[in-house]
């Protein structure tokens, strides 16, 4: 789970793990250094922004042109090693970006589309994890003897935000009536691609590289708001505050428990409900 196997960095990530702020690390990163993870925020929110209010063309086009401009930048100029893996972290955005919006997926069945797209970004993530030497059994923060507590604090957490959601969005039913094993298969989608996806991105990298970059409540928030504006394709304000808070929430989770088990769980939920569950229940 560590970059760094010095003694400094190991009390570091434990601090971050537990919640705590590590403000000496956060102080001593340059104003020109907070900027420039800035601009990549930004940058991720305009070409987000373009591509789902403006042109997708030109969305791609940028989110092209970022992920360069991060890796020449990173290539070019000296950084420490925390502020480079946070710029690296962010560079996962508009790679995601391309692939998930450019490779020729009329090919692919539309029930199998939602799982090949998230196996793109699995295999994104991992191929990170497998470039920073990063243990997977220590990023997800795996315990059996906790794996029930976190399993019912997911549930918790993902019921009352999937339902709120629904209300937010009333999505409309994808089949004519409810069957128990498109039930099933959502579940398989929800929690395993876009609940692993989406959760090991922005919390067990993004989060994780900015609270080491800034400290836990800067990485909280920037992490939450990265997280937001990915969701701009909805063009809903009020779905746009709801996502706020819901990262903010799953992002205190990770703190909290230092697993992602739990965030998964309450991620993949949220979805299921919102679209394999309240749909046939309050039909319109």
């Amino acid at each position: 789970m560590l970059y760094h196997q010095n003694t400094s960095a190991v009390q570091t990530k434990g601090e971050i793990a537990r919640g705590e702020s590590v403000q000496t690390t956060a102080r001593r990163s340059g104003r020109w250094e907070v900027a420039f993870i800035a601009a990549i925020g930004v940058g991720i929110a305009g070409c987000v922004w373009v591509f789902a209010y403006q042109n997708v063309v030109y969305g791609i086009i940028i989110a092209l042109g970022l992920a360069i401009s991060i890796y020449l930048m990173l290539s070019l100029i000296h950084l420490e090693q925390r502020i480079t893996n946070c710029a690296e972290s962010l560079a996962l955005i508009p790679l995601y970006i391309l692939f998930t919006s450019s490779l020729p997926w009329f090919f692919v069945n539309q029930q199998y589309l939602l799982p090949a797209v998230y196996s793109c970004i699995l295999a994104l993530c991992l191929w990170h994890a497998y470039q920073k030497n990063l243990n997977l059994k220590e990023l997800f923060g795996f315990s059996k003897n906790k794996l029930l507590k976190y399993l019912l604090i997911g549930l918790a957490i993902g019921i009352p935000l999937g339902t709120v959601e629904y209300f937010i969005l009333r999505p409309a039913p994808a089949f004519p009536s409810f069957e128990v094993k498109y039930l099933f298969r959502d579940m398989v989608y929800m929690l395993l691609f876009v609940g692993i996806g989406e959760e090991l991105l922005f919390r067990g990298f993004i989060q994780r590289d900015m609270a080491e970059a800034f400290g836990w409540k800067w990485a909280l928030f920037g992490a939450s708001l990265i997280f937001t504006v990915m969701h701009l394709t909805w063009r809903s304000i009020p779905e746009l505050g709801l996502v706020f808070l819901g990262g903010l929430i799953l992002g205190v989770l990770y703190l909290k428990t230092r697993s992602l088990v739990a965030p998964i769980v309450a991620h993949g939920v949220n979805n299921v409900l919102l679209v394999s569950v309240l749909p046939y229940i309050f039909v319109k």
